[in-house]
């Protein structure tokens, strides 16, 4: 019989040492948990161990005072000038007012991105689908600004809001790579011509150079000459009209004259040999 008693004593130890270490809770550096005492907020304790009285005290949820990232994603709405997109963005945020966050909201993970995906379609039916392409971070931050004032509400501060991606239809997106292409062919058409334009500037004032320095000229044809004689395998040969230009030996009668005139000079020889015979 005392043995019998004896043990349902030490079952009931148990059961209450259970019960009193069941209110032992761990939190973590990063983790705050609130205590509610009879269905009234106590306070927020941790990080450390926590002790919480078991039946009369409860911790309802806990709160990660870090940083947190959100990836989002707008539902199908129309910008300013009335085209659909679909916007995919990542929302920073972090509870600072730990108070309001136990008390002001029922879920404040839920509450903050519901705001964002309504706030960012608002701020996209307020733009022009240009400036959501071309400026993401003029609206983003503006997205942010009044992304924080509706979070303030229930303590959380928003550090950030990226947009990730635009989908556009696929209709506007071939519309929109025609035009750049269109334009990069209109640039490349306009330096084109510029080139040219630069291109006949400078041959126009290398042509008045070599019209006034002969010198020049025939420097300039002797190498273009040589460039010939060095592209091809067989041997080329020009002969210049003006050979003196081709650089032969002075005192020669091709050094004084050149093939042109030594050409007119054989021709105006058999006039010569003509009219002195019919003088004689």
């Amino acid at each position: 019989m005392n043995f019998g008693l004896l043990v349902i004593e030490v079952f009931i130890i148990l059961i209450v040492l259970i019960i009193l270490l069941s209110g032992i809770k761990i939190v973590k550096e990063w983790e705050r948990i609130p205590v509610l005492v009879l269905g009234r907020f106590r306070g927020l304790k941790g990080p450390g161990i926590v002790y919480v009285i078991p039946f009369i005290s409860q911790i309802p949820f806990r709160i990660s005072t870090r940083l947190q990232a959100l990836a989002f994603r707008t539902e199908q709405s129309l910008t300013k000038d009335n085209v659909p997109v679909v916007v995919d963005a990542v929302m920073y945020y972090q509870p600072v007012d730990l108070q309001k966050v136990v008390l002001s909201v029922e879920n404040y993970n839920i509450a903050t991105q519901l705001a964002a995906e309504t706030t960012l379609r608002e701020v996209i039916g307020q733009t022009v689908l240009d400036e959501v392409l071309a400026e993401r971070d003029k609206v983003a931050a503006l997205a942010r600004n009044i992304i924080d004032s509706k979070t303030e509400a229930w303590g959380v501060k928003v550090t950030a809001v990226e947009i990730r991606n635009v989908e556009i239809p696929h209709d506007l997106v071939e519309a929109m790579s025609r035009q750049a292409q269109a334009e990069r062919e209109r640039r490349a058409r306009v330096t084109l011509a510029e080139a040219e334009f630069q291109a006949a500037q400078k041959m126009v004032e290398a042509a008045n150079l070599y019209r006034d320095h002969d010198e020049a000229f025939m420097l300039r044809w002797m190498n273009m000459i040589y460039e010939l004689g060095m592209e091809g395998k067989n041997t080329l040969m020009l002969i210049p009209v003006n050979l003196p230009a081709a650089g032969p030996i002075s005192g020669s009668p091709l050094g004084v004259f050149g093939i042109q005139k030594m050409q007119e000079l054989m021709q105006t020889q058999p006039k010569q040999t003509e009219s002195e015979q019919k003088k004689t």
